[in-house]
């Protein structure tokens, strides 16, 4: 029988996910080094849905601990990966920061505790990242925080307990 191995650059969003998960356990099990890891990472992390799976698996997922230990070769990594990680961390740090006043006013407290952990990951990620990349992104977010929402075409816009709570989370990486 012959294996089947995936192409990292072809990786559909689900591939992604399914394959950072995969990392994630071999490295929590020490059968993957953080340097190979990181290294795996970087490269899954050049394609979008490369980059989107991989962070929809790492901040979401309860027991993938590697965003909450952030070993310093993924960190070296996530900062080549430049722009495009920057956007996205703090894309999610935006979401799950809106999400979590949604879970607070549903009294949802399981959720809003997985929006809550989300949100600190990305916090943890972005101070370790370069500042000014950060800061041009956190900036741009900023400006834009009027016109973004809730919605994937921003059709439900944040209110405005979202919108001051998004602006002190993204105040709180300069903690």
């Amino acid at each position: 029988m012959e294996k089947k191995t995936i192409n990292l650059k072809e990786a559909s969003f689900t591939q992604a996910i399914n394959i950072s998960a995969q990392w994630c356990k071999e490295w929590s099990k020490d059968l993957l080094s953080e340097e190979v890891l990181a290294d795996r990472i970087a490269e899954l992390t050049k394609t979008r849905n490369g980059l989107r799976g991989f962070f929809a698996y790492a901040l979401s997922d309860r027991d993938c601990f590697l965003l909450d230990k952030l070993p310093f070769s993924l960190i070296y990594k996530l900062n080549e990966g430049g722009d495009a990680v920057t956007d996205i961390v703090v894309k999610n740090l935006v979401m799950s920061s809106a999400q979590i006043i949604i879970h607070r006013r549903n009294n949802n407290h399981e959720y809003e505790i997985i929006s809550e952990n989300i949100s600190d990951r990305c916090k943890a990620i972005l101070r370790l990242l370069a500042t000014n990349t950060v800061t041009n992104s956190v900036n741009q977010v900023l400006i834009d925080l009027d016109n973004m929402g809730n919605s994937f075409d921003n059709s439900v816009k944040y209110d405005a307990e979202q919108k001051e709570f998004i602006k002190k989370q993204i105040h709180d990486i300069a903690q």
